[in-house]
């Protein structure tokens, strides 16, 4: 825990289960050298899923000689959390609910939403925007987009239609467009500038993912929040656009959540699972469901005091996001080095 990012440059695609199982073994054994329960702790990411948990978790488990929870994002029945594949795409949603009310736009209900990506993160936030009444208008990979047509939103059967293509790892160019009309697959797109009239961005597939002239059409789209669900899903060229807008708009701002706040909720449902693994407790869904809500409501809070509290706000703007978030994370530490002793070094 603590936001350290690392992996491996093999290539799942293509793969047979035997050759990812052997590959996950043979990556623990170097790994195992340099976590543990309390020292660092990994959870998946982009190309790591249940399985690859599992099978890294199983070899953990036989060279130590014990089981502790030194992985995050495991199986229910061996010590995972409920929420947990969910928890990134839903803590996005739940984080830009509370976007939505302080700027006084009201609920995700009857609001057009484009996201982008189709794996784990852009999945759940979608599938938690149609149960909150908000119709979604995109989803999309590495080789194009599927957008909404006609106005009309992509169902829950859709997108889980779509997610057994990616359990597969499959492109969402395989989906079946002429079984599903009011959809379109565009090739080599983002969906930011195909969707027409949109009133919350979600970019949910990988980093640089909205340019700032993509972050210009969606303001000219008419977007009200814009939060990333993936890491570093804006260029920084898009921040300052988002930024800019959110100066001169006031309430009717381009506001724009960066991921380090909006898209905490898979991370935040992992430190549960380890507080579950620790009491040798199983929660149940709502239980770490409410948890997660809390924390993401915490978060906002704090980002949005944060910036009030260090930055003079013009013209009534909207507070930023960005440097709330961003001197929140910077005081903690410094706090805690001080109060440790560590500012002498």
């Amino acid at each position: 825990m603590g936001g350290g990012k690392g992996g491996a440059d093999f290539d799942p695609k293509g793969k047979s289960d035997g050759e990812i199982r052997r590959f996950c073994q043979a990556f623990m054994r170097e790994l195992q050298k340099h976590i543990g329960k309390d020292t660092d702790v990994p959870a998946g990411d982009i190309g790591v899923s249940g399985r690859e948990i599992g099978y890294m978790f199983g070899a953990y488990r036989q060279m130590r000689a014990r089981w502790e929870g030194v992985l995050t994002g495991k199986g229910p029945s061996w010590g995972g959390s409920f929420i947990r594949p969910e928890a990134t795409g839903y803590g996005t949603v739940y984080y830009v609910e509370h976007m939505l009310k302080h700027a006084g736009h009201g609920s995700f209900e009857g609001k057009r939403v484009a996201i982008s990506g189709s794996g784990n993160v852009a999945q759940y936030a979608a599938l938690k925007a149609l149960e909150l009444g908000a119709t979604v208008l995109s989803l999309s990979d590495s080789q194009g987009a599927i957008i909404s047509k006609d106005g009309s939103s992509i169902t829950a059967e859709q997108v889980h239609a779509i997610a057994g293509l990616k359990v597969k790892r499959r492109a969402l160019a395989e989906f079946d467009i002429s079984s599903n009309t009011g959809l379109e697959y565009v090739k080599g797109a983002r969906p930011w500038t195909l969707v027409g009239k949109v009133d919350i961005a979600l970019p949910c597939a990988t980093q640089n993912e909205v340019s700032g002239d993509e972050a210009k059409a969606l303001c000219e789209a008419g977007v009200v929040a814009v939060a990333e669900g993936s890491n570093m899903g804006c260029t920084l060229e898009a921040i300052e656009v988002f930024e800019e807008h959110r100066r001169k708009h006031n309430e009717k701002a381009a506001w724009y959540a960066p991921g380090k706040a909006a898209n905490c909720g898979g991370v935040a449902v992992s430190g549960l699972e380890m507080a579950q693994n620790s009491q040798r407790l199983t929660w149940t869904a709502k239980e770490v469901d409410d948890k997660l809500k809390d924390i993401m409501k915490n978060v906002f809070t704090e980002g949005l005091e944060t910036a009030k509290a260090y930055i003079t706000p013009v013209n009534g703007e909207l507070p930023s996001l960005v440097a709330g978030s961003n001197i929140a994370g910077f005081v903690k530490v410094v706090r805690a080095m001080h109060e440790q002793g560590d500012w002498w070094s």
